[in-house]
């Protein structure tokens, strides 16, 4: 008897939750009808294998395609090693710009850092990658053959 007892009350309560649910409306969809709005031609820029002390600067494109002015109010790497440059000024709509990053290609092994914009073309940040692996450079030849003696070590007698 007590058995059927909490097995009734289980379900009861279990009825009573399911009725309880409140069916959920679909958020509306915004529209864009104005502001700005900035369109990359790329989120994520890949270095390849790149040489130790190569090249450290990979370039974000985007083109403002919205109808009012983009503003990046603040850009920042995800560590000092990887630090964004960008221009202060307004962005008109239909112009394009760019973002400049430059990553510490001194660093051997691989890497995946990000970039984070604040703009007013957003409510959230934009999130840039860049990634890549930096191997080592060759190991460079003595500069005076080994077995000869040099200036400095008995051989300019």
């Amino acid at each position: 008897m007590k058995r059927f007892f909490l097995l009734f009350l289980l379900a009861s309560c279990f009825t009573l939750a399911l009725q309880a649910q409140v069916a959920t409306k679909p958020a509306p969809v915004a529209t864009e009808t104005s502001g700005a709005k900035m369109e990359f031609e790329s989120l994520e820029v890949d270095y390849g294998t790149i040489e130790q002390d190569s090249d450290p600067y990979r370039v974000f494109k985007f083109t403002n395609t919205g109808t009012e002015p983009a503003l990046i109010t603040n850009a920042r790497g995800s560590c000092g090693c990887t630090v964004p440059s960008y221009s202060k000024a307004p962005i008109a709509p239909g112009e394009s710009s760019e973002i400049k990053v430059r990553y510490d290609t001194h660093r051997v092994g691989q890497f995946q850092k990000r970039v984070t914009l604040t703009t007013n073309a957003s409510a959230e940040p934009i999130i840039l990658t860049i990634k890549g692996v930096v191997e080592a450079k060759p190991a460079q030849p003595d500069a005076v053959p080994a077995g000869q003696q040099g200036l400095f070590n008995g051989g300019g007698k």
